[in-house]
């Protein structure tokens, strides 16, 4: 019991350390985020009212968080930000008073985790802040299954080719090749991957 209490608190913690960067030109509108995310407990909040030279900002505070406000969206302007979204691997909340599909569509494109068209009231801050953060861990998540999945391919593949290498210039049968394989990694303290890439550059040196 005590290790869930502290484990929950552990999380409650974290959730209000978070260090969220508000990005928004008209002061008005940015309070009433400030003032959404410090009732929910945010302490560790910081406003903008200038995008210009937000990239160096971003790279010295290192939010959490970033949370953009803009009241009246023009083209240039929403470019400019997606391309700076698309290069910041955080979780962005972006509150717009008017949109499009083709605006919207860049937003998903460029890693905005929550997409809120004319919807900014102060209590509504910190459920979108909390969608979120769950919409970008979960599509993090995703990427990293996604990406292991795909190293595992690949690994099986070399594995297999090294098999064959074997096969042929040792005469070995293939459960033969694999226990080499498997005996080498064991004995060198490697990943059989590793020692299969060393036969298939070998073998293809001696080509």
């Amino acid at each position: 019991m005590l290790k869930l209490l502290q484990c929950v608190m552990n999380i409650a913690m974290t959730h209000r350390d978070l260090t969220i960067l508000v990005i928004d030109e008209n002061a008005i509108r940015a309070s009433i985020i400030e003032e959404g995310l410090r009732e929910a407990g945010h302490a560790h909040v910081t406003v903008v009212h200038e995008v210009n030279g937000i990239a160096r900002i971003i790279e010295t505070l290192m939010p959490d968080v970033i949370i953009i406000d803009i009241e009246n969206p023009n083209r240039d302007m929403m470019e400019h930000l997606f391309q700076l979204t698309r290069t910041v691997s955080r979780p962005i909340a972006m509150f717009v008073d008017r949109s499009d599909t083709a605006s919207i569509e860049a937003a998903v494109d460029a890693g905005v985790s929550a997409y809120i068209v004319d919807g900014l009231k102060k209590e509504r801050v910190k459920p979108i802040l909390d969608m979120a953060v769950s919409r970008f861990n979960a599509f993090s998540r995703l990427r990293r299954e996604l990406a292991d999945a795909r190293s595992a391919l690949e690994e099986r593949k070399l594995i297999e080719r090294a098999k064959g290498i074997l096969m042929k210039m040792r005469g070995l049968s293939e459960e033969e090749a694999f226990a080499l394989l498997r005996q080498t990694a064991m004995n060198e303290k490697k990943k059989m991957s590793e020692i299969a890439q060393s036969v298939v550059t070998a073998a293809g040196l001696l080509m």
